[in-house]
């Protein structure tokens, strides 16, 4: 049996997730950013639940950005600090990617999905994704945009997800959208998910080089 511990903590929610063989137990906590104090009360919670501990886990998982910054230094630095503590390999996933699993789940009619976060400064991180039972596929690598120069995807029946559909005006000169959804945050039991055949196929990487993804080199 594979265990897997995935942490998501790029917005103002924190939660944690446990996949076993297909199956996934989570906590989310929605909230003002207080993901340094919760996190790992969170992850003592969900292994208690599970009748674990550390040592039964096969490897780690977190949203590697983009994100808060502060939000995505979190889980960075708590996977690492797991990962050297007990030598587990690690694998980091798109918290846009997670996203859109996030809101396909929600909205399983949709399977087209454009996550987008609000990236402050006037600007958005986007990505484009097919969700379907049997996987996702990436239509648009993650990017930092102007909600003006999005690109421009064929189909009518996007779904937008994410903090970012407050330029869903904007975005809509640019991309047909069937449906909006903004409160869809990217949750651990997804990044899970995603990280899973990640992990079943070795694609993962030792403690020192579990890094985060920012996209933009000004922090605000």
């Amino acid at each position: 049996m594979t265990h897997i511990l995935a942490i998501e903590t790029a917005t103002d929610a924190c939660s944690v997730a446990l996949y076993r063989d297909g199956e996934v137990l989570e906590r989310f906590e929605p909230g003002a950013r207080r993901q340094t104090e919760r996190v790992l009360p969170l992850i003592d919670d969900l292994l208690a639940e599970a009748g674990i501990g550390l040592g039964a886990l096969d490897a780690l998982a977190f949203g590697q950005g983009p994100g808060a910054f502060t939000g995505v230094r979190v889980a960075t630095s708590v996977v690492q600090g797991l990962a050297f503590s007990r030598d587990l390999p690690v694998a980091g996933v798109s918290t846009l990617a997670a996203c859109a699993l996030a809101a396909f789940d929600v909205h399983p009619t949709r399977s087209r999905v454009l996550a987008a976060f609000d990236a402050r400064m006037g600007e958005l991180y986007l990505g484009a994704y097919q969700c379907g039972a049997d996987g996702m596929e990436t239509l648009l690598a993650d990017g930092l945009f102007d909600p003006d120069n999005v690109p421009a995807l064929d189909g009518e029946d996007w779904l937008l997800a994410g903090s970012g559909a407050i330029y869903q005006e904007r975005i809509a000169a640019r991309v047909t959208l069937a449906a909006v959804d903004q409160a869809i945050m990217p949750r651990a039991s997804a990044v899970a998910r995603l990280a899973a055949p990640l992990v079943a196929q070795g694609l993962t990487v030792p403690a020192e080089q579990a890094q985060p993804v920012y996209l933009r080199d000004r922090v605000v």
